[in-house]
């Protein structure tokens, strides 16, 4: 988890009387992880963060889903859901649109030139992958600006907006947001972090790579709505409750838990003599559910090595790759482009196209960056997925397709 963090104005001993300049007491509040057991921030607001004064159904975006049956590899193109409607009246949080799912994760794909409402996730962590263009992540905690190659760690029940900046504001260059929205928290892999959570030697980043946010806002407002999406019946839904003051309103903070940035080009790629298996790409785990992520890096150097990944099956969890730059070698002649996501399925034995293995003989260095999420259950397709689907992707292997009889999903 990230280290420990003292921001803005706090008293010197915790839960201890600390006065505003009027003379009236600052509203404490713990925002804490696993009911008191797990990481926290203790933070002070100038108003009571728990006053609201109305509350209303936020309708959330299409989160049906369809099984992916019968069971194909896909190959879905994001940026083609760019192109549907005016890119510059779309905010980061409701023109989300869901790609694939399941009771443990959400993936989701936006395009984005306008300023998101208020926006705090109850039911996980948030994981946002910036594929493109440049925002401030405004938060409670203080602000956080983010660029390409960014991931941008926001714990669950931070109340936060996105807002473009730069050619991302004025509506020359698109915001592009691949958003990993979990139903657990988000955290590094526990087999990077000692006992009492400091980063390991062998990790392939370390605290002095996240980025915190800057000083906590003192906003003043009053009736202010923030979009909150939380459980409900049937799953996911979604409300907007009015506060009584603005929640931007803490002077000071300190303690764990925390919204942070990374960024790609800060991860050090382990490499070795010949092919290393995913795990050793992990960048984050949630419950049933990892991210990984492969960056430019100097490849297998065994004389006989095969640099290119073996053919191998899902036999516990469904693989997800999101291809953000350079030129991914394995998948070489399927169509796959910048932008691509491809979905390998449990059951389905894949590796690299027809070719790709004897071409790589002798490379000396790869330069790809992907994201990739793998899930220990079944994927369903959402709406953005059902919309952009290359639908030749999964016969390339074999180039060509027999017609055979069944319904396509």
């Amino acid at each position: 988890m990230p280290y420990y963090r003292v921001a803005g104005t706090i008293p010197p001993k915790r839960h201890t009387q600390f006065r505003r300049p009027d003379g009236g007491l600052y509203s404490e509040e713990l925002m804490g992880a696993e009911g008191f057991s797990s990481d926290s921030a203790l933070l002070y607001h100038a108003h009571v963060p728990s006053a609201i004064v109305d509350s209303r159904p936020w309708e959330l975006p299409d989160l049906t889903t369809t099984p992916n049956h019968p069971l194909r590899p896909r190959h879905l193109r994001l940026h083609a859901l760019g192109d549907q409607g005016d890119w510059r009246s779309v905010d980061a949080v409701t023109g989300r649109r869901l790609v694939l799912g399941n009771a443990d994760v959400r993936l989701n794909y936006a395009v984005v030139g306008a300023t998101s409402p208020l926006y705090r996730n109850a039911i996980g962590d948030e994981c946002v992958y910036v594929e493109g263009g440049t925002a401030t992540v405004e938060t409670l905690f203080g602000a956080i600006d983010a660029g390409p190659g960014d991931y941008v760690v926001i714990p669950r029940g931070t109340t936060h907006r996105w807002v473009p900046t730069g050619d991302s504001a004025s509506g020359t260059t698109p915001l592009r947001l691949y958003t990993i929205e979990a139903n657990s928290h988000i955290t590094p892999p526990k087999r990077y972090l000692s006992a009492r959570g400091q980063f390991l030697e062998h990790a392939p980043y370390c605290e002095r790579d996240l980025r915190p946010p800057g000083a906590p806002p003192v906003v003043e407002a009053t009736d202010v709505e923030v979009y909150l999406k939380h459980r409900g019946a049937g799953g996911v839904v979604g409300s907007v409750v009015t506060h009584a003051t603005h929640p931007f309103d803490v002077v000071g903070w300190d303690g764990c838990l925390y919204p942070y940035a990374f960024n790609l080009a800060d991860f050090e790629p382990i490499t070795g003599r010949v092919h290393q298996p995913p795990p050793v790409h992990q960048m984050f785990e949630g419950a049933n559910f990892v991210v990984c992520n492969f960056v430019p890096r100097k490849v297998d150097y065994h004389p006989l090595a095969v640099p290119v990944p073996y053919y191998h099956s899902n036999v516990d969890s469904d693989e997800v790759m999101f291809y953000v730059g350079g030129n991914y070698e394995a998948r070489k002649g399927s169509g796959i482009g910048l932008g691509s996501i491809s979905l390998h399925p449990g059951g389905h034995a894949h590796g690299p196209q027809p070719g790709a293995a004897e071409a790589s003989l002798g490379a000396e260095r790869f330069d790809e960056t992907a994201v990739m999420v793998d899930t220990f259950r079944p994927l369903e397709l959402g709406e953005g997925a059902r919309a952009c689907e290359d639908p030749d992707y999964a016969w390339t292997w074999a180039g060509r397709r027999t017609g055979a009889t069944g319904a396509d999903a």
